[in-house]
């Protein structure tokens, strides 16, 4: 089968690329895909290239695939895996394998297997660590934006507190307590919104710091304060920049008792320190965003570690719990990831939009990688929509749904735009 996938090369050496793919083995799955979200990690192996430690020494000569957080329809089935699985299935991938201790995994270690692309071969491991997950949802962009969730989602479940006397953890964060999200209105830090805003355990104050006014407020009109109130929690957006001393702000905010749960959504040294200083007794500090450099260090109270029993915690990814979650809440509506996209491509444009990651503006980039479309904002449908059509309908779909992405977009940009 003939496929067109972005593949690297080498470092920052990304292309678009014609190759077949071979015959599915009777362990493997022949899968279509439909949409890829573009993550910074994706560029994070690009830079790094074979110094990554998940992509293989050979790419010069056996490029892989790029991306890991995509979704699409099984094709073909092998016959190890046809009482489970089934032509006409749609699918999400959790691409944290960890197989028998192997880094390999999707969108960076395989030929054969990564999200963007227009077909891939899904190995044996896949299915053996139950890590092809079906979705019965809506919108296959949904189910591509699930691997992004989960990671949400496996922040939140790593999150915990203690009791005085004990030395249990109490996993999750504090319910009815106060809650703080630093750099929060970034594309992860939007799906995070909407998660707690929709979770059953809910902060009684959730306060979303950001230096951006143009996207607290475009954040307030995604995910009001009203509809916050609705479900039991005072949300408030605040602006750092505008105040002489933003700590003092933020703890006057919780009558000075401090914040009880604070996430960290950018890998910035004083953004750290800020979240440490503002805990509260037994507070947990998650710090989500991972950094590039691999001498990042912040400085930590250990003072306070000893005696007002704080807590830091991180992780990277979730895991395939974290996933089923993120596909069963985004099927029944309770989450709604569309939230972190701002930008819609064909699978033409991934390779430079994976190199250029870092200098892009706006949230997720979603590819469609049966298509050939440029990289474009959703905020730059109404003026595209002036010289054509599609545009004009796309732009007015999308503001019938808050200005996000949605799948009666999606089912009209597959049935009209220009085949890759």
């Amino acid at each position: 089968m003939k496929i067109k996938a972005a593949r690297l090369h080498d470092t920052l050496k990304v292309s678009m690329d014609t190759l077949d793919l071979p015959e599915i083995k009777d362990d493997e799955i022949l899968a279509s895909i439909v949409t890829n979200s573009l993550c910074m990690s994706t560029y994070k192996a690009a830079k790094l290239g074979k110094d990554h430690r998940r992509v293989p020494e050979n790419i010069d000569t056996n490029p892989v695939i790029t991306g890991h957080e995509f979704a699409g329809t099984i094709l073909k089935v092998g016959k190890k895996w046809a009482d489970q699985f089934k032509p006409g299935d749609k699918y999400s991938i959790q691409p944290a394998l960890n197989y028998k201790g192997s880094p390999y995994s999707p969108g960076y270690s395989y030929e054969f297997f990564g999200g963007n692309a227009t077909a891939c071969v899904i190995p044996n491991e896949v299915m053996e660590l139950g890590c092809l997950l079906k979705y019965d949802g809506e919108g296959f962009y949904n189910a591509s934006l699930a691997e992004p969730m989960s990671c949400i989602i496996g922040a939140y479940n790593a999150h915990y507190h203690t009791k005085f006397g004990d030395y249990k953890h109490y996993m999750g964060i504090k319910d009815g307590g106060n809650m703080a999200i630093l750099a929060g209105v970034g594309p992860m830090g939007l799906g995070a919104i909407d998660y707690i805003v929709n979770h059953g355990s809910k902060p009684k104050k959730l306060v979303v710091v950001d230096i951006n006014e143009e996207r607290l407020k475009r954040a307030a009109e995604i995910i009001s304060i009203g509809s916050a109130l609705e479900k039991g929690i005072e949300l408030i957006y605040f602006n750092s920049s505008e105040v002489k001393n933003a700590e003092e702000t933020l703890m006057t905010l919780t009558d000075n008792e401090g914040f009880d749960d604070v996430f960290v959504y950018a890998p910035v040294k004083p953004l750290i320190e800020m979240g440490d200083r503002i805990l509260s007794h037994d507070g947990c500090l998650n710090f989500f965003a991972g950094p590039t450099d691999t001498e990042f260090v912040a400085n930590f109270n250990f003072y306070n570690v000893h005696y007002k029993q704080t807590h830091i915690v991180g992780t990277s990814g979730g895991n395939t719990d974290d996933m089923i979650e993120s596909l069963d809440k985004t099927a029944n509506g309770t989450i709604n990831p569309a939230v972190m996209v701002t930008h819609i491509g064909g699978l033409d444009s991934a390779s430079k939009a994976i190199v250029d990651m870092p200098n892009l503006s706006g949230g997720k980039k979603l590819i469609y990688t049966g298509l050939k479309m440029p990289l474009t904002a959703i905020d730059e449908f109404e003026r595209l929509g002036e010289s054509d059509e599609r545009f004009k309908v796309l732009d007015d779909i999308c503001k019938k749904h808050r200005g996000l992405w949605n799948v009666e977009a999606e089912n009209y940009l597959l049935e009209n735009m220009d085949e890759i």
